[in-house]
């Protein structure tokens, strides 16, 4: 029965395999997430209503511009009763009237306020534009943290593989030696409970590939179903602390937007004064009428064309305090800008000092679980060299096995940790989305 477990365990795995035959390269999954996924879509749109709204048709700076018409059809009886008690009736009388114009307002000069107006709606998208930079920096880091994920897990499964089968060939020499007499039963017991446990670590880690692997799918809005394998080759970036400083403080997605908050609100404190300098508009209308009186009317019909042009000048000489209040409110939103700004800065600081930190000792737990690798590779060698001689014990053989494959899942998850900790200082940087995966 164990042995028909194991054989279905196997056959899962092979069968996961078999279906799966896109090979997903870095720059194809970057390609889908920056298409289909979610939070991105949602961001576009965000984008394109701060672009529409950064428009010059959004701005003020055009005339308003109006046009009316009408028209009116009277039908009336009369009964008219002159002096001396003479009278008449007149049945059916009718009249009319039609009117059209054109109207155009439009401000001159409103103290500056509609320019820097303006000018928050440009910084406004600018700003939408960071925060969808934004958007796509922190998908590219779950994407990639799940694609390497799946990578690491791929690179354990194949190394479990293989002691499955260093497992399976010690199971069948136990057995082999049971029946000529050379081991015991109990040689046979262990290798085959050693067997069983790597079959089921084997099952453990298939299973969470097949998890990751949706998730990954999800991630780039697709079908969660479809099959792939990853590209598990790594290429690290010569990084220098100096130079990513630099580059932080110039590109990094979080500071640009305190900045640009810090430039609105900077605007915001030229849009309150304007509101107590004086505004001059004008106005102009072209207009067409036309009468048609009844009969009886000294006029039988009167038609004009009418044009007015007019300009006007308001000024708002004391409105109770109330812009007062907003231009001392301004000054203090712009200060408190410019200490979220500084506040940011120094995050910005710890953040990349951090992540430098753990980069650097990323990298060195990567070489030193390089040479624990070889350390145990060639250990492992010389123990199944000794193990097939019969001068060392199955269970001396098994811990050599045992550190060989805990040095193999060491030494992967170091590397990927490494390549995770470099995205993170790249996304510190703001040149995540220029680098080369």
């Amino acid at each position: 029965m164990n042995k028909i477990a194991i054989l279905t365990i196997l056959s899962l795995g092979l069968l996961s395999k078999g279906f799966a035959q896109e090979i997903l390269s870095k720059a194809d999954a970057v390609s889908i997430a920056l298409e289909n996924n979610f939070d991105i879509r949602a961001s576009n749109n965000d984008l394109e209503v701060a672009e529409n709204n950064a428009s010059v048709l959004n701005s003020g700076y055009l005339p308003n511009v109006t046009g009316n018409a009408g028209a009116n059809y009277s039908l009336s009886n009369s009964d008219l009763t002159f002096s001396g008690d003479s009278s008449i009736s007149i049945n059916n009388i009718s009249s009319s009237s039609q009117n059209a114009s054109i109207n155009m307002d439009y401000i001159l000069f409103d103290g500056m306020g509609r320019m820097y107006n303006y000018k928050i709606l440009q910084n406004t998208y600018q700003l939408s534009e960071t925060a969808t930079r934004l958007v796509m920096e922190n998908t590219l880091i779950n994407l990639f943290g799940s694609y390497y994920e799946i990578a690491r897990l791929t690179e354990n499964q194949e190394t479990q593989k293989e002691s499955l089968d260093i497992s399976r060939d010690r199971l069948q020499r136990a057995e082999y030696g049971f029946d000529y007499g050379q081991n015991t039963k109990l040689d046979v017991l262990n290798a085959e409970v050693d067997y069983n446990n790597d079959s089921i670590d084997y099952l453990t880690i298939t299973q969470q590939l097949r998890n990751q692997k949706r998730n990954l799918n999800l991630l780039m809005g697709r079908d969660v179903n479809v099959g792939f394998e990853v590209d598990t080759t790594l290429t690290f970036d010569q990084l220098t602390y100096p130079e990513l400083e630099q580059l932080a403080f110039e590109n990094n997605a979080t500071v640009l937007q305190e900045k640009g908050s810090l430039q609105s609100a900077k605007y915001e404190i030229e849009v309150a004064r304007s509101s107590v300098i004086p505004k001059i508009g004008i106005s102009a209308s072209y207009g067409y009428n036309k009468n048609i009186f009844p009969p009886g009317n000294v006029l039988s019909e009167n038609q004009s064309l009418t044009t007015n042009v007019g300009a006007s000048l308001t000024w708002n000489i004391f409105d109770g305090g109330r812009s007062n209040v907003q231009r001392q409110n301004s000054r203090l939103a712009y200060e408190n800008q410019r200490i979220s700004l500084e506040q940011a800065e120094l995050t910005l600081e710890t953040q990349l000092q951090n992540a430098w930190t753990i980069y650097q000792t990323a990298l060195f737990v990567m070489q030193a679980e390089a040479k624990n690798l070889q350390t145990n590779q060639l250990n492992f060698d010389r123990s199944k060299e000794q193990y097939e001689l019969g001068q060392i014990t199955s269970i001396v053989f098994r811990q050599a096995q045992q550190n060989l494959l805990t040095a193999n899942l060491n030494y992967n998850r170091a590397k990927y940790s490494a390549k995770n900790a470099e995205l993170a200082l790249l996304q510190l940087s703001g040149t995540l989305l220029q680098a080369d995966f």
